[in-house]
């Protein structure tokens, strides 16, 4: 009986690492605060990486592409839920992290013999000033932590990620126009993908090779005339 407690944390531990070896291919998602609104990005072979969820509030997500559609339903049915028993702008994001996703994945990680969650994820909203936004990242174990410089990096290797960001600090002003942020992402990915060096200085004006990948980038509008403030921002 005493070994029992030992057995689970093994069996934890090894659900841990097989996770981080499944996701280890994953492609790199980004979300930035800027003035504009807040950016989202993704760079794949065809299948989303970002997602509309409700109103101010999006998604972005490396992992396996069935747990990433399972988790952006297990949202938008909280999230609209929330909205019909409370009110629209009662639907936030802490909300939805705290109180649905996360317990739901973290049962899931912890039942031995059910399947975990092949995703690292990253969710985003919008406030009505950039100070208000908040970027969450949320973990295949159900933990999560709240980016608080505005802007946040989700790859398949987590040690990547602070650097990148600190990175992204010097070179991302929140002024900057969405599609330039785009251009400026896009090498922070090369770097994580492809261990491309990330340049000081000013920055190259040549796009970088995608290799025939998909750029899929949204913009959480802050001023828009549109019903939908969730704006997909076609590649330049």
């Amino acid at each position: 009986m005493t070994e029992e407690p030992y057995r689970w944390l093994e069996a934890m531990g090894n659900r841990r690492e097989y996770v981080l070896n499944q996701v280890k291919g994953g492609s790199p998602v980004f979300a930035v605060s800027l003035e504009a609104g807040v950016l989202l990005l993704g760079v794949g072979s065809g299948q989303s990486k970002v997602f509309e969820i409700f109103d101010r509030h999006a998604l972005a997500g490396l992992g396996h592409p069935a747990d990433l559609e399972r988790v952006r339903q297990m949202l938008i049915d909280a999230a609209h839920l929330e909205a019909f028993t409370r009110a629209p702008e009662d639907v936030t994001l802490r909300r939805l992290v705290s109180f649905n996703l996360s317990p739901q994945i973290k049962t899931v990680f912890e039942q031995l013999f059910a399947p975990p969650f092949l995703v690292r994820l990253l969710l985003s909203e919008l406030g009505a000033t950039r100070d208000r936004d908040s970027l969450i990242k949320v973990q295949f174990d159900g933990t999560y932590s709240l980016a608080a410089r505005g802007l946040a990096v989700v790859a398949a290797d987590p040690a990547d990620e602070a650097a990148v960001e600190d990175w992204l600090t010097r070179h991302l002003p929140a002024t900057t126009e969405p599609g330039l942020a785009i251009d400026t992402l896009l090498l922070a990915w090369r770097h994580l993908a492809h261990g491309d060096e990330l340049p000081e200085g000013e920055l190259p004006t040549a796009k970088p090779d995608l290799a025939g990948l998909e750029i899929e980038a949204a913009l959480l509008r802050r001023s828009t005339m549109r019903v939908a403030r969730f704006e997909t921002i076609p590649a330049r």
